[in-house]
């Protein structure tokens, strides 16, 4: 979400506001002749200044100044945002990539579909925000699902390892059970079957973890065709903006849970508050061109 400018961003574009057509802020201008005249007259300083006070005062409270400003802070959060989305789909595997940008294409088709449907109406850029909150968990699902399988790298098969790993604990217990075994080697075995059970569980976890993302990774896709289907019916864009914001409100747990597993990946750099604008950005570049 784009964060509100601050006063000193309406003052430092006040102070170098430029006119379409000219290459120097007429400010500048402004400024450097009373301090150049200042040199012969100290007291036009206090003058200039004045001036400049006033003039910064009027502009930074102009209503459709500030709407410059604003749009200009809203686009460059946009822009920023952008790339650091484009960074983190880069990142994923191509199969998931993939995933992430026809979700991302669906989610762009309800946009356009509506606003081909109800040409002007209101309510597209609610629609866009919600849609984007979908996409912002479905990539953090995305990237969940990737750290969880990179516990199996290397593996031959998930299944296969952890039958591996059962036979290996079966054999360390039996041999435990060995009254004959000589201390060093008991101490031994016994760290070893400690670490086989800890990589067991750490497999079932992962195991329970990956299916829960399967499962939500699914919901949200068939929730966004559910969605695009309805908008095809509907005839106001406020009952699809609705429909929306209940499919996202009942994935507030889901990003709770996306962003515990974040936390145990060391994944700690997507943990934000708000979804940025990944669709109200490229809806406007759509709406733009």
């Amino acid at each position: 979400m784009a964060s509100a400018p601050g006063l000193m961003d309406y003052v430092s574009a006040a102070f170098n506001a430029r006119p379409v057509g000219m290459f120097v802020p007429p400010n500048w201008v402004g400024v450097a002749a009373f301090g150049m005249l200042g040199l012969i007259n100290p007291g036009l300083w206090v003058v200039g200044a004045g001036l400049e006070l006033g003039y910064l005062f009027w502009l930074v409270h102009e209503p459709r100044f500030r709407h410059i400003v604003e749009g200009r802070v809203v686009d460059a959060t946009q822009q920023e945002w952008q790339l650091k989305i484009a960074s983190q789909v880069s990142r994923l595997s191509q199969k998931n990539r993939g995933k992430y940008q026809n979700l991302e294409s669906r989610c762009l088709a309800i946009i356009d579909q509506q606003g081909q449907a109800n040409a002007g109406a209101s309510g597209l850029d609610t629609q866009a925000d919600g849609l984007s909150r979908l996409l912002w968990i479905y990539l953090r699902l995305l990237q969940t699902r990737e750290s969880i399988a990179r516990i199996d790298d290397g593996a031959p098969s998930a299944d296969g390892e952890r039958e591996r790993l059962e036979e290996r604990a079966q054999a360390l217990a039996k041999q435990l059970k060995d009254a004959s075994l000589a201390d060093d080697l008991r101490k031994s075995l016994s760290g070893q079957l400690d670490i086989v059970q800890q990589r067991l569980a750490k497999r079932k976890e992962a195991a329970s973890k990956g299916a829960f993302v399967e499962a939500e990774i699914q919901r949200i896709e068939e929730q966004v065709e559910l969605i695009r289907e309805q908008a095809m019916l509907a005839s106001d864009p406020q009952s699809v903006s609705q429909r929306i914001d209940e499919v996202a409100a009942t994935l507030g747990g889901t990003s709770d849970w996306i962003r515990d597993q974040q936390q145990v990946f060391g994944q700690v750099e997507d943990l934000i508050s708000a979804p940025p604008p990944l669709v109200s950005a490229k809806v406007r570049e759509r709406q733009a061109n």
